[in-house]
């Protein structure tokens, strides 16, 4: 037991990432505090219910991590990360404290909430792959999954914790509030960043300064069978079951006609299944292609079981298998695609598995809310499911292609 324990937190040996996780914490909890508010405020105040504006946000906040793609990326791999994370933090921390102020006063309108979207996007599109090949040079690569899958824990921790608050804080003080909170809990990351050793960090390959850098990676990419099926998967994924946001804050206002404390209590209760899930990925040591279709299969389960939940807590129910299997596919492309990567490429690389994966939300979004408009939520839940049992096929058929070329 004391060995197991170890096994899953061990790569909270380093100093470096002990303090980045204590600081994300704060910060991921003030970022999924916004994103109830947000999605809130769309849909109560903003519009009547409309799904396709939720949608229309969901898909602009996305858009920038394919708009971007070219340069984040390259930035990922020839710039110094820990500065861009600086930059990047620091940022997102003053775009949620302005809207807090539009909202607080009372002026917001829905296109200021599209334009504090796009915004906030363009930076996290910078700040993603940035995040995630940082990882490596706290921990090293001999940790890496194990510190992937813990750095996903915190993040769907918090998700235990600040939907929950947002739902209190709007209930009882309003939307403002939820905004500046997020706002400020940026200062932990920027705190944590500047206390760190840095001859702890141990630094790796970079990029040389080249005009085609996207245009290198994509043709390492395209070199790779194994990446390219992991991408292929991780755009079905994306663009039509990671839309977490939508499929619970429609399924709360339109079918269940939930309040704001029981909508942030669905998505505190994803983030249980996500938790329980990053915890197990975390105990493993290395993920394979067998673990991503079996994960995508379940995921596709789990939102089958939604579209079909009699009531709220059946829904609850169907939400923590999603999040589980979701949180374990999505560790095991970030820990696959990185330690199978050139270092040198590894910036670009994760720029493209961020773009796909939630780049792909600019185009299902909209989609998903259009179809629980005219259809029904249980119906966008419906094109999920069946997104991720495509996606477990493709795994599949990839494992026994891979068989037949090793009995050959």
């Amino acid at each position: 037991m004391k060995n197991q324990l170890f096994a899953t937190f061990r790569s909270l040996r380093s100093y470096n990432f002990r303090l980045w996780m204590a600081g994300s914490l704060v910060s991921n909890i003030g970022t999924w505090m916004q994103r109830v508010a947000q999605d809130w405020l769309v849909l109560t105040q903003l519009t009547h219910h409309d799904a396709s504006a939720l949608g229309i946000v969901t898909g602009l906040q996305f858009a920038p991590q394919l708009l971007l793609l070219p340069w984040t990326g390259s930035a990922a791999d020839r710039l110094n990360q820990r500065a861009l994370l600086l930059f990047t933090q620091a940022a997102m921390g003053v775009l949620a404290l302005l809207l807090g102020v539009l909202t607080f006063t009372g002026v917001v309108r829905l296109w200021h909430v599209y334009v504090f979207a796009f915004l906030f996007g363009s930076a996290a599109a910078l700040d993603a792959p940035v995040r995630q090949t940082f990882v490596t040079e706290m921990v090293g690569e001999g940790d890496l999954p194990n510190a992937v899958a813990l750095n996903s824990t915190s993040f769907n921790a918090a998700q235990m914790i600040g939907p929950a608050m947002a739902g209190l804080l709007i209930a009882g003080a309003g939307m403002g509030w939820a905004f500046v909170c997020n706002g400020l809990s940026f200062a932990a990351v920027l705190l944590s960043l500047s206390f760190f050793h840095l001859s702890e960090l141990r630094n790796s390959a970079r990029a040389h300064r080249a005009r085609s850098g996207f245009r290198e990676g994509l043709r390492y990419v395209r070199g790779r069978p194994d990446l390219m099926a992991i991408l292929v998967m991780l755009f079905l994924i994306g663009t039509f079951a990671l839309n977490f946001p939508i499929f619970i804050a429609t399924m709360a206002v339109k079918v269940f006609h939930s309040g704001a404390q029981a909508f942030g209590l669905l998505s505190s209760i994803a983030a249980v299944g996500s938790v329980s899930g990053g915890l197990f990925a975390a105990s493993r040591r290395k993920p394979g292609l067998l673990s991503l279709a079996f994960g995508s299969a379940v995921f596709g389960l789990g939102w089958t079981f939604g579209a079909l939940a009699p009531g709220y807590w059946w829904f609850a129910g169907a939400l923590a298998l999603a999040g589980a299997a979701s949180l374990t596919l999505t560790n095991g492309t970030n820990s696959i695609m990185q330690l199978s990567t050139d270092p040198a490429m590894r910036g670009r690389v994760m720029a493209l598995r961020v773009g796909v994966a939630l780049g792909g939300m600019t185009l299902g979004a909209p989609l998903l809310g259009w179809i629980a408009n005219r259809f029904g939520p249980r119906w966008s839940l419906a094109v999920g499911a069946g997104a991720c049992f495509t996606a477990a096929l493709v795994g599949a058929c990839v494992l026994v292609r891979r068989r037949e070329l090793l009995l050959t």
